[in-house]
């Protein structure tokens, strides 16, 4: 009995860890520590950083993940930005963070800010572009991030 009590929580805590694997925003993560490093990445790289502000309780914080990891999304992505996951809990984790970009989570979650290597801000979200990304095709989010790149160029 001993041991199918501990089988089963072995199995409970394996799904429960690969499950953790697959959410989009590391809680613990030091969103300034991992800025700073992709800012000098970007630096060096010679291209723009996208932060990505959201929460793993969101679901179209999710969606858009999930979006953005495969074809022409994924690829775009990699080509364009160093890209920085920032988790706002229940907006009450890296509002700091957020504030110093304009608070592009005013509006809702996800929002998403393009910072230049030298951290000035190329665009951000400021009306809740993203917020209904649930709703949004493969082709939508291609579409808009390809708008954003443009606008980010522009300065």
């Amino acid at each position: 009995m001993i041991k199918q009590a501990i089988a089963a929580i072995a199995v409970a805590l394996a799904s429960l860890s690969a499950h953790a694997a697959e959410l989009p925003y590391n809680e613990r993560a030091d969103a300034k520590a991992e800025l700073k490093q992709a800012l000098a990445r970007s630096s060096s790289a010679k291209k723009p950083v996208l932060l990505i502000f959201g929460a793993n309780w969101c679901k179209d914080c999710r969606a858009l993940d999930a979006a953005l990891k495969g074809g022409k999304n994924a690829e775009l992505i990699a080509r364009e930005f160093e890209v920085v996951k920032i988790d706002v809990g229940n907006f009450d984790h890296n509002l700091d963070v957020a504030a110093q970009y304009g608070n592009p989570i005013k509006k809702g979650i996800p929002a998403a800010v393009i910072v230049s290597p030298d951290n000035k801000v190329l665009y951000a979200t400021r009306a809740g572009e993203l917020a209904d990304a649930r709703s949004m095709n493969e082709g939508d989010v291609y579409a808009f991030f390809k708008q954003a790149v443009e606008q980010a160029r522009k300065h």
